[in-house]
């Protein structure tokens, strides 16, 4: 997995396209280099509880205490908040894109670091949820939240799960596209 996602420069807003199968092992590596380039991270995450995103990146190495947590689907699941959760706040609902856009919101406004990173993993999973024209009027008003702080934020997506409207849209909210599979991992496709 050669890929490089920097948030020096303009590009803030990126894209980040991988196989489903290789979409855990993207979201570790790019939380290892943004914890390397000494940012805290927020992760939104759809896809996996924030138990199992804590235990995967413990057992990786990464510094656990540079990472916050918007958790969609374990209360969901559970029918219950987790007793041993730090720096995690939950969504009641995965479908409920307003009290996860209140959430979000929320958590950036009394973040301890200035301008924090935003993973978003991911895309793809809201689909089970979120029909695709919701998707996408939450990811544009995600996306501008950002722009707006001037903070930096990316979202990961399995390839071949989105429809092709989709992606088109999606791509005019972000400034990069990163395919990791396109030309050996590495290449990346920037807006005109």
């Amino acid at each position: 997995m050669v890929f490089s996602v920097s948030l020096s420069g303009e590009k803030k807003l990126f894209l980040v396209i991988s196989p489903a199968e290789k979409l855990k092992l993207y979201n570790i590596e790019i939380i290892r280099q943004l914890i390397i380039d000494k940012h805290s991270v927020l992760v939104v995450t759809t896809n996996q509880p924030y138990t199992t995103l804590i235990k995967n990146y413990e057992n990786y190495g990464l510094d656990i205490s540079r990472i916050w947590f918007v958790d969609v689907i374990t209360k969901c699941a559970l029918g219950r908040i987790p007793q041993e959760a730090n720096n995690c706040r939950f969504v009641k609902n995965p479908a409920n894109i307003t009290d996860l856009g209140i959430v979000i919101t929320d958590v950036l406004n009394n973040f301890p670091d200035e301008k924090p990173c935003i993973l978003f993993d991911s895309i793809s999973t809201m689909l089970i949820y979120i029909s695709s024209i919701n998707i996408l009027k939450f990811i544009h008003f995600i996306t501008n939240k950002l722009k707006l702080l001037n903070s930096p934020g990316i979202f990961l997506a399995a390839d071949k799960s989105l429809d092709p409207l989709l992606m088109t849209q999606i791509v005019t909210f972000v400034d990069e596209v990163i395919d990791t599979e396109s030309d050996a991992g590495s290449r990346e496709y920037e807006k005109f």
